[in-house]
């Protein structure tokens, strides 16, 4: 990703709005940069990851799933 947006491997985000699978207020590691809209964000263990979405709606994860109650868990970068 462009340092415009700011988001980097290794950065730490918290959770603003959890869902099945984020908890809010926890703490998530950034993984792998795949461009400049999508990134892995690792979860348990930092073994798993979901991919992760900056846009103009911020920084979230969202599932297409029927099985997830809320379907986007939001983050933000911790300063």
């Amino acid at each position: 990703m462009t340092d415009n947006n700011n988001i980097h491997t290794e950065d730490k985000l918290i959770c603003t709005k959890g869902n099945d699978y984020y908890a809010e207020g926890e703490i998530y590691t950034v993984g792998r940069i795949v461009n400049d809209k999508y990134f892995q964000l690792l979860t348990s263990g930092n073994d798993d990851h979901w991919y992760a979405t900056l846009d103009d709606q911020g920084i979230y994860v969202s599932f297409d799933t029927s099985t997830v109650t809320n379907n986007k868990a939001f983050f933000a970068k911790i300063a």
